[in-house]
C-alpha cells in the first residue's frame, strides 16, 4: 500500500515567504547591532565613606518651676482686748461765712496804679524808624525828610568816593558792590562803620567816605532818640 503524502504538508509551497521573513529577520538583527551604542564606565573615587550610623540623642525637655514662697502667718489673736476710753476732746473746726452783709462797711485800701514804662530798642533799623534821623537842610514831612535823607548820603558817596580805586586793582570787569553798614547813634554822629566788599582797599575806601557824613538830628522812636541802623550798597563799575 502506498503512502500519499497531503498536498497541505508540502512545505515548498511557503518557501518565499520563509525566505522574505528569514531576510527581515536578518536586517533586523544587523540594525539593531548597528544602533546598540555602548559607554565607557567612569568611577569616581567616593573616598572613605562613613557608615556609621548617628545616634541620635532625645534630650528631654525641662521647665523651670519656681518654688512660690508661702504668705507668713498671720500674728496671733490677743487672748484678751482691752477697751480703752478716750476722755481727750477734740476740737470741732467751725466754718465762717465769708459773706458781709449789705450794711456791713467793707475797707478797701488804696490801689496804686503802676504804670509801666514802654520799652524801647536803643537801635531801631532805618526802614521801621518812626521818625527818621534829619540831615542837614531837609525839610518838610517825615516822608520827605526820609527820601530826603537818602538822597543826601547817595550824592555825598558820589561825590567823594574814588572810583578809579576799582579799575587800579586789577579787578574782573563788571559791576562791584560794597555794602557799608553804620549807625546814627543819639547825638546824631556816624558811628559803628563796617564795610564788605570784593577788596579790603575798596572796604576802607567806603568807611572813610561814610565817616566823612555831617552830624544829622538824631531819629526817634516813640518820642525818644534812638541809634537807628542803616545799610548803604554802593555799586562801582570796572572797565
Amino acid at each position: 500500500m502506498n503512502v500519499k503524502k497531503n498536498p497541505k504538508a508540502n512545505l515548498e509551497n511557503y518557501s518565499k515567504l520563509f525566505l522574505q521573513l528569514g531576510l527581515v529577520l536578518a536586517l533586523l538583527i544587523i540594525y539593531l547591532g548597528i544602533e546598540y551604542k555602548t559607554f565607557d564606565r567612569d568611577i569616581s573615587d567616593l573616598g572613605d565613606a562613613n557608615y556609621q550610623e548617628e545616634i541620635e540623642e532625645d534630650i528631654p525637655i525641662t521647665e523651670r518651676v519656681e518654688q512660690i514662697k508661702p504668705p507668713p502667718p498671720p500674728p496671733p489673736a490677743p487672748e484678751k482686748i482691752e477697751v480703752v476710753e478716750d476722755e481727750k476732746e477734740v476740737e470741732e473746726t467751725v466754718l465762717e461765712s465769708t459773706e458781709t452783709d449789705e450794711d456791713e462797711a467793707v475797707e478797701v485800701e488804696e490801689i496804686e496804679e503802676v504804670v509801666e514804662e514802654e520799652v524801647v530798642e536803643e537801635d531801631v533799623p532805618f526802614a521801621i524808624i518812626e521818625d527818621a534821623p534829619v540831615f542837614p537842610g531837609c525839610k518838610g514831612s517825615k516822608a520827605e525828610k526820609k527820601k530826603c535823607l537818602q538822597e543826601k548820603i547817595r550824592k555825598h558817596v558820589t561825590k567823594k568816593y574814588n572810583v578809579e580805586l576799582a579799575n587800579e586793582l586789577g579787578l574782573d570787569p563788571g559791576k562791584k558792590k560794597v555794602y557799608v553798614l553804620f549807625k546814627i547813634s543819639k547825638t546824631g554822629a556816624i558811628t559803628d562803620v563796617r564795610a564788605r566788599g570784593p577788596h579790603k582797599r575798596l572796604e576802607s575806601e567806603a568807611s572813610r567816605v561814610v565817616k566823612l557824613l555831617p552830624k544829622m538830628i538824631p531819629g526817634k522812636q516813640r518820642g525818644r532818640a534812638v541809634g537807628v541802623k542803616y545799610t548803604l550798597p554802593i555799586t562801582l563799575l570796572v572797565e
